[in-house]
């Protein structure tokens, strides 16, 4: 997707959570968005386009993921993609806090995205987490099965041809929504994120990844683009180095 597509997009996500920050935050229905509606999709891109303002705080920090963290492989041909992470006790900053881990094919560097995951919103002024998945450029969907801050999730995305089958479970809740669309996806990378539409974080301390699996191999079998989010401010968290069992943790630095 260019650039300026995603900013567009983006922007336009960030203008409705603008609007809807009084709206009660009930859990969400199946196929209804909750109050702060955002699409995650696309390429990472800012809000404002700050790159060039953190590209001298790069330190120890891994690639300007703009308004994305975590991982990404990128190659032809990806057929699945899957991850384990305890959903974070997130602290709001300010009601324009939205992000989300997920697990996807395509995004980065391509216009489809197949992708699900857990979306925290804190439009309300407290941390409202909702499971959700998206086929991009179809809005996001959400499930009306709910989550928890120390909720076990795992998510995975796998093809076979042009049939994409998305699952979530909750593993402490005993869960699982299985969704399998027909699309044409690039299929051109793979990625575990975590990813903010208003460019802006709540405090959710560390998200730590395990049973990281792309194509069915460990990820220490690839060598992915490891990406940290950033604002004006600089780096608004760090991904670590992918360990010996294929993991990996995205840690909070500032807001």
């Amino acid at each position: 997707m260019r650039s300026a597509a995603l900013v567009s997009a983006v922007l336009g996500g960030a203008a409705l959570v603008v609007g809807l920050v009084a709206a009660p935050a009930a859990a969400p229905a199946a196929n209804s968005a909750p109050a702060a509606f955002a699409a995650f999709h696309g390429s990472p891109a800012h809000i404002g386009s700050v790159a060039a303002q953190v590209s001298g705080q790069r330190g120890s920090f891994n690639q300007n993921g703009e308004n994305w963290s975590g991982v990404a492989v990128t190659g032809s041909g990806f057929t699945e993609v899957g991850a384990t992470w305890t959903q974070p006790s997130a602290t709001c900053n300010s009601s324009n806090d939205l992000y989300a881990p997920w697990v996807g094919i395509d995004g980065y560097g391509t216009s489809s995205v197949e992708q699900t995951g857990v979306q925290t919103d804190c439009s309300s002024g407290r941390a409202v987490d909702s499971a959700w998945y998206e086929m991009y450029p179809a809005n996001p969907v959400y499930y009306s099965n709910t989550v928890s801050a120390g909720d076990s999730i795992t998510a995975k995305v796998t093809r076979s041809g042009t049939s994409y089958t998305l699952v979530e479970t909750d593993n402490t809740k005993g869960w699982t929504k299985t969704t399998t669309k027909t699309y044409r996806g690039s299929n051109g990378s793979a990625e575990i994120i975590l990813e903010s539409p208003t460019a802006d974080y709540p405090n959710f301390g560390k998200v730590t990844f395990t049973g990281v699996t792309i194509n069915n191999k460990s990820l220490t079998s690839f060598s992915p683009v490891l990406l940290d989010a950033s604002s004006s401010a600089g780096y608004e968290d760090h991904t670590s180095a992918i360990n010996s069992s294929g993991g990996f943790s995205v840690s909070y630095e500032q807001e």
